[in-house]
């Protein structure tokens, strides 16, 4: 565990002291070794929990978020090389601190075993993320986008703050392998429908539910294209990976917290869907559609079966993947045009051929195509759905329906049609995009081969 998170500690300074000519080369390929390292996770293991710290353990849940993160790092860095150009040096070198200084969290949220370090570091990653967006976003209206980040994230998780420090009181401990041999059940007192609750609404505001989603579209709309992939790839799996974890450990909550849930997150699919078919703002329409993909991981991780479980990891990872990719493509496109609009970015497929093809891959797998770990994961998920209440079946047909002709919509509007006349010279993509766009097709083009790494059950 150390051996990943003194590195990438060990990062800052590095940052801090390159000379300005290898700054962008140090970052990156010192990530990637971490990303590289990272990668011994995959190992399968029959017990509980692996590389046990005292506070710290891996288990297959966690695992494939973990080396997700790790991946990531290098591929926000590269990234963000475009925009940084004309910035002093030392916003550079801010600019870098601050994504390294998630990560840290991010992996102690991930591969923690204690349910009050898990809190704080959950928390942690709020505050450099609202710097990024705040600091570095693109319009004025970045400093709205940061209040609703904020606030709603503090008012959902001080619930749950209370909750873990009321099941401290009850249980005398907050380690995860403690609790499940204690099995705190939840009956149907009102205090423990109210925990219950409370411990479910942070992450439900993280993950977004539809209905509590309101900062997400804002946040991504405003954030540079780190603080988007950062959003879109590993926060919101924070809220995911939340649930998954609680429910897992109170026990079969009753019948009143689940359904509202459900029924939400698989409407919310449906709603949201709509929504993207009406965006005309592409950074907005790719929001929206991560919180219909996310609605479907709420929806799975709720009915706490096997099927759906693995279905809901599988989702996710693959979700992190694609999005993050389609906000990268949408990064290029602004860099070029300096607009988010749909229709002043139309067209771009003459021009761009190549950034086309990546356009072509990104969507096909946003709409999960078949040889995509994305149709394996929603198949497993409505099947799972399908299994505990027949009519569901309507509502996810429907919202896939809906996701194949949003990405449609998405993929003509910008690549085909007639040029706009405002675009005279457009710089051509260069290796550097290309590397970017590969490094996230490649993992997701390799995991179809062998699923069950990702698919969180026991090997």
């Amino acid at each position: 565990m150390l051996k990943i998170i003194l590195p990438t500690i060990m990062l800052i300074p590095t940052v801090l002291l390159s000379p300005q000519k290898f700054l962008w080369t140090n970052a990156t390929t010192y990530s990637l070794m971490i990303a590289t390292l990272s990668l011994q996770w995959f190992l399968p293991t029959y017990y509980p929990l692996n590389n046990m710290t005292q506070w710290t353990g891996i288990d297959q849940i966690s695992s494939p978020l973990l080396i997700l993160s790790c991946w990531l790092l290098p591929l926000m860095i590269l990234a963000s090389q475009n925009h940084l150009q004309h910035e002093p040096l030392t916003r550079k070198r801010t600019f870098i601190t601050t994504l390294v200084t998630i990560q840290p969290f991010i992996i102690l949220a991930f591969s923690t075993t204690e349910l009050m370090l898990f809190y704080i570091s959950f928390e942690a990653t709020l505050i450099p993320t609202l710097v990024l967006i705040t600091r570095w976003g693109n319009q004025p209206e970045r400093l709205s986008a940061g209040t609703y980040l904020l606030f709603y994230t503090l008012i959902s998780s001080l619930p749950l703050l209370i909750t873990i420090l009321y099941l401290h009181a009850q249980t005398g401990t907050l380690h995860l392998t403690m609790l499940k041999l204690t099995h705190p059940t939840l009956t149907l007192s009102m205090a423990n429908l109210l925990s219950g609750l409370a411990l479910l609404m942070a992450f439900m505001v993280k993950a977004p539910l539809y209905g509590l989603h309101l900062w997400l579209p804002k946040a991504h709309v405003e954030a540079p294209i780190a603080g988007s992939m950062l959003l879109a790839a590993l926060l919101l799996k924070l809220g995911g990976y939340g649930i998954m974890r609680i429910t897992l450990l109170t026990g079969p909550l009753s019948n009143y917290l689940h359904y509202p849930f459900i029924t939400m997150a698989l409407w919310g699919a449906l709603m949201t869907s709509s929504i993207c078919l009406r965006q005309t703002d592409l950074k907005s329409l790719i929001a929206y559609s991560s919180v219909s993909h996310m609605g479907l991981v709420i929806a799975a991780s709720m009915i706490q079966t096997h099927w759906s479980f693995s279905g809901a990891m599988i989702l996710m990872i693959s979700h992190g993947l694609t999005s993050s990719m389609l906000f990268c493509l949408a990064n290029t496109n602004y860099e070029r045009t300096h607009s988010r609009i749909l229709l002043l970015t139309r067209g771009l497929q003459p021009i761009l051929p190549l950034m086309a093809t990546w356009w072509l891959l990104a969507n096909l797998t946003n709409m999960a195509l078949p040889p995509t770990t994305n149709l394996m994961a929603e198949l497993t998920i409505m099947i799972a759905l399908f299994n505990w209440s027949m009519p569901t079946i309507i509502l996810t047909g429907i919202a896939t329906l809906l996701t194949a002709s949003y990405t449609l919509f998405m993929l003509l509007v910008t690549q085909r049609g007639t040029l706009p006349n405002h675009i005279t010279s457009v710089q051509n993509s260069n290796t550097r995009e290309h590397l970017l766009m590969t490094l996230h097709i490649i993992p997701m083009l390799l995991l179809i081969l062998k699923p069950e790494i990702i698919s969180g059950l026991p090997l």
